[in-house]
């Protein structure tokens, strides 16, 4: 289907409404409106990014009708807290949002929140929250106990990419649970 291997994290049952059961510090993080990277650095732990790929891909089939185009840019990352795996980031860019923002396809080690929350004409959708069941298999991650994650669409000059994110559980290290 795709020139690449990924994790094909959009088919899981994304969803606007808050999940029942869950832990009400799990729902803040899911719902952080701002840079997640911005807060992760505000835990006063050491944050690293590791790129684990990004390259020029045959994008799935819904970002294909969504943007009407067939090729963009698949960008996957890990953020770490203190060298521990805390969140597994995948985003789709379609190749008319990297033509017309071009420091998005050379960003290497920076995180896309850094440019993306800088810039003046940016709109997010509603983030969608989903639960993924234990046996996830995520690049560089391993095999992956029940995870929670959540996507959204952001606009930036009238061009969309989709960005998807997991929460992985080292993370409960780091933040009170």
């Amino acid at each position: 289907m795709n020139d690449v291997d990924m994790a094909p994290i959009w088919q899981a049952n994304w969803s606007e409404n808050k999940p029942e059961g869950i832990a009400p510090i799990w729902l803040d993080w899911l719902l952080e409106a701002g840079s997640l990277t911005a807060r992760l650095q505000r835990t006063g732990r050491a944050f690293s990014l590791n790129l684990v790929r990004q390259q020029d891909i045959e994008l799935p089939a819904f970002l294909q009708q969504r943007w009407h185009t067939g090729r963009g840019l698949l960008r996957e990352v890990v953020l770490l807290l203190d060298q521990q795996p805390c969140i597994y980031a995948q985003s789709f860019l379609p190749d008319h949002t990297v033509s017309a923002l071009q420091p998005l396809a050379t960003l290497g080690a920076v995180p896309l929140g850094h440019y993306i929350f800088t810039q003046p004409e940016l709109s997010r959708s509603a983030i969608e929250i989903a639960d993924f069941a234990e046996g996830l298999q995520l690049p560089g991650l391993g095999v992956l106990p029940q995870l929670w994650g959540r996507r959204s669409y952001f606009t930036l000059s009238q061009h969309e990419l989709l960005v998807q994110e997991l929460y992985l559980p080292a993370l409960t290290e780091f933040i009170r649970i």
